[in-house]
């Protein structure tokens, strides 16, 4: 991922224009530009309909059923499972709460397992148990 947005930030984003690293400077810029000439930013209106779009030719099954809010709940999901911090994740995706983070992760079975038997094991190494 850090060399996709490495490719964007440095490749990409300055062909719209040289206010990168300006103060409200938009990631995600339009090809329409504001009367000063700055590039204005993509809506989100934008965003969702090429996610759909891509949807409709890409993954027909999943049309209608893949929005930006179900990414997001992907991205906390595949954070976690790769052993980011809970509070991490919060600060990524801008939860005020917590208990928000944590109505966004969803664990697959088998991670429960692994950590279920990883708990068991560091218990029966302290008591010196198993081997």
């Amino acid at each position: 991922m850090d060399v996709l947005l490495q490719w964007w930030l440095t490749e990409l984003r300055p062909r719209f224009g040289d206010d990168l690293g300006a103060a409200g400077a938009p990631l995600f810029p339009s090809e329409r530009r504001r009367p000063d000439g700055r590039p204005s930013r993509v809506a989100a209106s934008s965003l969702r309909a090429a996610l759909a779009a891509a949807v409709h030719d890409h993954l027909p099954g999943w049309a209608g059923r893949l929005t930006p809010h179900m990414l997001r709940h992907f991205c906390a999901s595949s954070l976690y499972e790769r052993g980011v911090d809970l509070k991490a994740i919060q600060e990524l995706l801008g939860h005020e709460w917590l208990v928000t983070t944590t109505r966004y992760v969803h664990v697959r079975s088998e991670h429960i397992e692994q950590a279920w038997v990883r708990a068991n094991g560091r218990v029966a190494s302290r008591l010196g148990v198993g081997g």
